[in-house]
């Protein structure tokens, strides 16, 4: 019998082990990927300019994870005790705690060293990797303090950022404190509900409160180890003889009831706080870079447009002019590989004249009828065009009007085919060199169906006489 409990502690410490491997690989992976998307910004001035914060956040979150601190953010009404629930836990009056409306008006946050906890809860040093070394207390307004809107922002920036949230209660939840509870749970990260001023209350009613919260009120959000009854800020009767002799109450600071939200932190940051840390991380960089991204996108499409018109007018001006099938179809498809070769370095991405022309054979597939056309277009206007082109001195320059008829006819349809192999690409290399959640014949469809091809069509054949 004690030979089988000594295997089960041998796989149990094994299993851990493992897990503190993995999350110590997980929390490196984390850093290094917030270094290398820091590095690869590839932002110009101009680009960077109103995305200061969003860089700022990248910086600080590989900072935070550096110096391995955990993130602990406060939430609750105006008066549930959140600043002197900070106090307590810290053991030291930080954070401005008063019976006035509202002290808290900004956020607030205190750096505080694991350290400190040591001899409380015997910690174990032999496990710094599941450990980390500080602990940053956030403590916010209170969420009516705000308006709906500016509280839904507050709650979403703070709760985004952090690895564990502290709700706070004083009593029986209201509709509103339910609310921003859901809310904050939306956000994916570890939350306490914390139950304060306990002590306020007999214990008949602070555990019937405590069973309604549990039972009926948070039963869909929380479970019941998720829901921490605490005294922060107790106050202790004491009685004493008055100066005219009689007996009276006064009033006097308690000791702060909260070792068991401390433990329950504790014991989240040794069982997965660098996992927590390091998959906040992420999740935060993630959205950040899809907003430095789109802002990248947006600042060079103007330039990108420009790259795709300029090889249309080139492939359309060489369709135009050569009247040799073969060179045209040869012509046309190494002008769009070219382009689209342009395009991926434009965006940063590298791609080889291979993987452009696999590229450029998917969309065809994808673009069909107006692939076909082309083809037709080249295939049998060239040969009309050839003809009349060397009839031209025989006829005295009568041929030339069809000829330039059927130049432009062709030039217009290579370049409409060009024009939309260039916004596909375009596409393409914005979603990171992939389709995205489409396939390439619906992002090509989507494509296409905001094309006005006339209008293209009669700026191509503009362009065309202009030059002419």
């Amino acid at each position: 019998m004690s030979q089988s409990l000594e295997d089960s502690e041998n796989l149990a410490s094994t299993i851990e082990g493992f897990n503190t491997i993995q999350s110590e690989q997980n929390y490196q992976k984390a850093q290094n990927s917030l270094r290398q998307i820091l590095v690869n910004l590839d932002l110009s001035q101009r680009e960077r300019t109103g995305l200061e914060s969003e860089i700022a956040e990248l910086s600080n979150m590989l900072i935070k994870l550096d110096r391995s601190v955990f993130q602990v953010a406060v939430f609750g009404l105006v008066g549930r005790g959140k600043s002197s629930l900070l106090n307590a836990l810290i053991g030291q009056e930080i954070f401005q705690a008063g019976a006035l409306h509202g002290v808290t008006q900004e956020r607030q946050q205190v750096v505080w060293e694991v350290d400190n906890w040591q001899d409380e809860f015997d910690l174990d040093k032999d496990t710094p990797a599941t450990l980390q070394e500080a602990i940053e207390f956030i403590d916010t307004p209170g969420i009516d303090e705000v308006a709906g809107e500016e509280r839904q922002r507050l709650a979403h920036e703070i709760a985004s950022g952090v690895d564990l949230i502290l709700f706070m209660i004083a009593g029986d939840i209201t509709e509103l404190e339910l609310q921003t509870l859901s809310q904050l749970r939306a956000a994916g990260k570890p939350i306490l509900l914390v139950f304060n001023k306990v002590d306020r209350y007999p214990d008949r009613d602070k555990l019937a409160i405590y069973a309604k919260i549990r039972d009926e009120r948070v039963k869909e959000i929380l479970s019941p180890n998720e829901i921490i009854m605490v005294a922060a800020a107790p106050v202790a009767m004491r009685a004493e003889r008055r100066e005219d002799g009689s007996m009276g109450v006064s009033y006097h600071p308690g000791k702060p009831q909260v070792a068991e939200l401390k433990w329950r932190i504790v014991e989240i940051l040794q069982r997965e706080g660098k996992s927590l840390a390091a998959l906040n991380a992420m999740l935060a960089a993630d959205r950040i870079q899809k907003h430095l991204i789109d802002r990248k996108m947006d600042s060079r499409d103007e330039a990108a447009n420009d790259i795709i018109w300029q090889s249309v007018m080139t492939k359309a001006i060489a369709i135009a002019l050569n009247p040799i099938t073969a060179a045209d179809i040869i012509a046309g498809t190494a002008i769009d590989i070219a382009m689209i070769i342009r395009l991926s370095k434009f965006y940063g991405i590298a791609m080889t004249r291979s993987g452009a022309n696999g590229l450029l054979q998917t969309m065809a597939m994808g673009m069909g009828g107006l692939t076909i056309s082309e083809f037709v277009a080249n295939l049998g206007l060239s040969g009309i065009k050839g003809l009349l082109a060397i009839l031209a001195p025989a006829t005295g320059g009568i041929s030339i009007a069809p000829y330039t008829a059927i130049a432009l006819t062709q030039a217009s349809i290579a370049g409409v085919s060009t024009y939309t192999i260039g916004q596909v690409t375009k596409t393409y290399l914005a979603n990171g060199a992939s389709w995205g959640d489409n396939s390439p014949k619906s992002v090509i469809t989507q494509i296409l169906d905001t094309i006005d091809k006339h209008s293209i069509v009669d700026r191509i054949k503009q362009e065309l006489g202009n030059r002419g």
